[in-house]
This record gives C-alpha cells, structure tokens and sequence, in this order.
C-alpha cells in the first residue's frame, strides 16, 4: 500500500501565533512514527482572498485545491478564538470542497479551556465537507502548557493522546483512501 501523505494544517495566520510550536511538534512525534509523510500546511503561505474579488488571488486558490488534492488526511491545529476557529481557517475550509471529501482527520487545539470549543466548531464543519474527524483529541491549556503564554511546553500526559489521535487518523485515512 502506498504510503500516506497526511497534512498538519496551521489554523492561524496573527502575528505572534503560537501554532507554529505546536504544529513543530506534532510533527516531530508524528515523524518518528515512520507511518506517513508527514508535511506541514501553513496558511500564509496561500494567499487565500478573504475579502474581494478572488480571481485576484486566483494562483493561491489553486496551489490550495492543488495541495489538499494531494493529502490523505489531515491534523488539524486549532487554538479557540471566541469560542471557535479562526476566520482565516474557516475561510480555507470553504475554498475547497472535492479536495476534503472522503479523508480523515485529527484535531489538536489550545486556549484557554483546551480549545476544545474550537475543536467541536470545527467538527461540525468537518462533518459537513466528508472528513471524518477522529474521537482522540489532543487538548492543551494556554495555562500549563506554555510557558509565559508564548513557549509551547507540553505535559508529557500529552504525548499518549497524540499517539492514539495520530494512530485513528491513519487507520481511518488508510480505509477512506478506498472510497476516493
């Protein structure tokens, strides 16, 4: 069986993000597991339009579909914005449509409660495009788990829950990959 490519997807795009951290190290534990090509999506560098006209952006439309087209799942980082994703992460979601059918994906989050209000925002978006979500969800506290709100310093509890979300997003990717 082919090996899959699985995208870990940056929700954020503000100066001063911390998704960045986060997203390093998944990828980091994820690339030990030697289970999938691993590769991280960042959302700045697609010049998706937000507002206005999109043909004037219509090369970074493109290199988007272009880049999911080419994924099998995702790993989705997500930190909680009043209660829910980012805008500029909605707005990624809904330039593509096709691109998302029929692939799996976990879910990482952060703020203030985890991000888990964000997550189960983003669940139901998913559910809306074909992804199916996975349940383990890898959940980190603005409060414990960064250091001066800034430096991403995980628990160690973290580390098992990645696992089993990385270890759900592969199996479910491996099996939706026979519907596309």
């Amino acid at each position: 069986m082919k090996t899959l490519n699985i995208g870990i997807i940056l929700g954020s795009t503000r100066p001063g993000r911390v998704s960045p951290q986060v997203g390093n190290w998944i990828k980091e534990v994820a690339d030990q597991r030697g289970d999938a090509n691993y590769e991280m999506i960042d959302l700045v560098d697609f010049k998706l339009p937000f507002y206005g006209d999109e043909s004037e952006q219509e090369q970074g439309l493109h290199d988007w579909s272009a880049k999911l087209a080419s994924l099998d799942g995702f790993v989705f980082i997500v930190q909680e914005y009043n209660h829910s994703i980012t805008g500029v992460l909605k707005n990624a979601l809904d330039f593509a449509r096709d691109e998302w059918n029929n692939k799996a994906a976990g879910i990482v989050s952060y703020g203030s409660t985890g991000g888990t209000r964000a997550a189960e925002h983003l669940r139901g978006i998913l559910g809306e495009l074909h992804v199916a979500d996975v349940r383990d969800h890898p959940a980190f506290s603005i409060f414990t788990d960064f250091e001066n709100f800034k430096i991403f310093k995980p628990a160690e509890l973290h580390f098992a829950v990645v696992q089993s979300m990385l270890d759900q997003t592969i199996a479910w990717s491996n099996a939706l990959k026979t519907l596309r």
